[in-house]
């Protein structure tokens, strides 16, 4: 009985060592891959899409003007989205700060970024739920364009909003057949008051 028992107790341990260096085989194929994979034993680096590559090189080139700045609220790590502001220093919005949120796209440069106005506003090309009317975001985009090209564009509709082509018929009509009053209601929004049924938060 001793003799099967020592036999039993030998097979037992068989097993488990085989288990073990079969474990410990798999295990060291696995770090040598790893090494292969990343010689240098540093972390490994996120692949970046095509998006990405294009939209950093889009950052290395901004040239803002000084009334607008971009930021990163989820930090650089992520650079798909990002906020713009912009403070125009002419034109009926002098003083007034309004801020834009980007989504760039994975399909960047090959389609655009996503824009919205977080900042409620008063104006013939952007609605009370912060969409724009920017045709270069629409069907004048093109691959060449950059993140600087629309930054200006969105600069220019505070300098020149444009009657024409509106989100907000209400204020295109009264910036067609009345300006003066456009004006005045543009200084209310922008002071934190009513224009029409509608409150304006204070953006000055």
């Amino acid at each position: 009985m001793m003799f099967h028992g020592l036999l039993v107790d030998v097979a037992y341990f068989a097993r488990s060592l085989e288990t073990f260096v079969r474990n410990m085989i798999k295990l060291f194929k696995v770090k040598e891959k790893q090494r292969a994979e990343n010689p240098n034993g540093t972390a490994p680096v996120k692949k970046q899409s095509a998006g990405e590559l294009r939209l950093h090189r889009d950052m290395g080139e901004l040239n803002l003007p000084k009334s607008c700045s971009i930021s990163f609220p989820n930090g650089k790590d992520d650079l798909m989205n990002f906020e713009v502001t912009i403070r125009p220093d002419e034109g009926y919005y002098l003083g007034g700060t309004f801020i834009f949120t980007f989504q760039v796209p994975p399909m960047y440069p090959h389609e655009p970024p996503k824009v919205k106005c977080k900042t409620k506003v008063y104006h013939p090309n952007i609605d009370l739920e912060g969409n724009v009317c920017l045709n270069i975001l629409r069907e004048d985009w093109k691959p060449v364009l950059n993140i600087n090209t629309i930054i200006y564009g969105l600069y220019h509709l505070f300098t020149q909003p444009n009657h024409e082509d509106p989100l907000n018929h209400d204020a295109a009509a009264v910036l067609r057949d009345n300006p003066k009053m456009f004006e005045s209601n543009v200084r209310r929004a922008i002071s934190g008051g009513y224009v029409g049924q509608t409150l304006f938060p204070r953006c000055m």
